[in-house]
């Protein structure tokens, strides 16, 4: 009864997932779905644990209500986006 609940609640996008992002590798995953936040938290410390042990660094934990539509989403080459990269020109030239 209780995963057809969550499984109802992620449908609507209201079921609570975990969102770990990494910074070295460059990589967001996403655990879930749960029923309620507490129930995400407590088995958020299992996940950033494993990400430990297989050498992950700069971990960052959030837990919200969400549904996504990747759970793993590595950025292999670690590149900043264009409109990140360069500057906006005004258009006049000197």
């Amino acid at each position: 009864m209780k995963d057809t609940v969550v499984q109802i609640l992620n449908f609507f996008g209201w079921a609570w997932w975990v969102e770990v992002k990494t910074e070295n590798p460059r990589c967001t995953y996403y655990f879930g779905p749960f029923a309620n936040q507490q129930e995400a938290q407590e088995m958020s410390s299992g996940y950033v644990d494993d990400l430990k042990d297989e050498g992950a660094q700069g971990i960052s934990v959030y837990i919200q209500r969400m549904k996504p539509d990747e759970l793993t989403v590595f950025d292999e080459l670690g590149e900043t986006p264009d409109h990140e990269r360069f500057p906006t020109l005004s258009g006049q030239l000197s």
